[in-house]
């Protein structure tokens, strides 16, 4: 069975393994079912931790970047 198929746009991509898991369960008539869109878990987070992801970037950003790349 031969079908056009893009990997880059999603265009059939799942009719040859619709095809062959068909044929393999051989029910003509087996479909796919969408996946059900998940929840992300919630976070929960303490001031402290908070304060401390805070004070880490405040720090990252205020750090000064070598001017020079020696390594290359």
């Amino acid at each position: 069975q031969y079908y056009d198929i893009s990997a880059k746009s999603n265009y059939n991509f799942e009719k040859p393994f619709l095809w062959l898991a068909r044929k393999l369960i051989g029910d003509g008539n087996l479909e796919f079912v969408a996946m059900p869109a998940l929840v992300p878990p919630e976070v929960t987070m303490d001031p402290q931790w908070q304060n401390q992801i805070e004070k880490d970037l405040k720090e990252a950003q205020d750090t000064a970047l070598p001017e020079e790349d020696e390594d290359l």
